[in-house]
């Protein structure tokens, strides 16, 4: 009779045990999805904090000290805040100054990149987004991303994008500090996709950041195929020539240079961005 009790009780600790390594693995997965995504900034408070890329910026004193909105909005146009980049952050910060206090809200864009695969276009609404819009469109005009490369891919099952975005990963080979790189602001999230079951489909053009209100910077990320994350992230605009190229880059995989923190790694296959653009539609 002792026994059986005792192999009842040794399958029920075997079921327990399978139960909490899957429920460890599956919350694993979920930190690695919240955390995949981050700017540069947050990157580059590493030597502080042990999460990687989710962690804050700043506190409520780096708030008191951003720009107010503007006072009087001309017509056709919404007041934006960009809040400069804090010069203790020790980050990668390529200094380009802020863009307009204002921006239109009407009209569309084209966001053209001309890469070393072929080009890569996406729309952009600006009654959508249109802070993120002049974001940017002034970071354009400074050729920010000329010759950078896309420093970031995870090719997971449901979950398979290519982050670009640091002006500084430039050059051959890689190096620790790209995907650390940014402009000196940052500025507020826009058209949050909160109210679908699928906010990221296949040829979604995003905005990273660090996963705290108010981090979106420079670096931005594609995805490839329908990828399911929080919806933290501003959806700038939607792939509407190239998406086969992502498609292609993703499917090389990549190095695995982060799986031990947040997953994926540099895109085995490369992507240069040689030029950006942003036109009006």
């Amino acid at each position: 009779m002792s026994s059986i009790k005792d192999r009842q009780r040794a399958a029920a600790r075997a079921r327990l045990e399978k139960e909490m390594a899957e429920r460890s693995a599956a919350a694993r997965k979920r930190r690695q999805r919240q955390a995949i995504i981050g700017s540069a900034i947050a990157v580059v408070l590493i030597a502080g904090a042990a999460v990687w890329i989710v962690t804050s910026i700043g506190g409520d004193d780096d708030k008191a000290d951003a720009p107010t909105a503007a006072a009087n909005v001309p017509a056709g146009q919404v007041a934006c805040t960009f809040t400069p980049a804090p010069a203790e952050g020790g980050g990668k910060v390529k200094d380009v100054g802020v863009p307009p206090a204002t921006a239109p809200n009407t009209g569309k864009d084209v966001l053209t990149m001309d890469t070393n695969l072929g080009v890569i276009k996406a729309t952009v609404d600006k009654t959508k987004v249109p802070c993120t819009a002049a974001s940017f469109e002034f970071l354009a005009g400074k050729k920010f991303w000329d010759n950078s490369k896309c420093h970031r891919l995870v090719n997971e099952a449901s979950f398979k994008v290519l982050q670009c975005g640091d002006p500084f990963a430039t050059g051959k080979g890689w190096r620790e500090t790209d995907g650390q790189g940014g402009p000196s602001y940052t500025m507020a999230e826009e058209n949050l996709p909160t109210d679908t079951k699928k906010p990221y489909p296949a040829g979604s053009l995003a905005i990273a950041n660090t996963g705290q209100p108010g981090s979106s910077g420079s670096q931005f990320f594609i995805v490839s195929e329908d990828t399911q994350l929080p919806a933290n992230y501003t959806l700038l605009g939607s792939i509407t020539e190239g998406l086969n190229i992502v498609k292609d880059v993703v499917k090389a995989g990549d190095d695995g240079a982060f799986a031990q923190s947040a997953g994926g790694g540099h895109p085995k296959k490369e992507v240069t961005i040689k030029s950006l653009a942003m036109a009006a539609a």
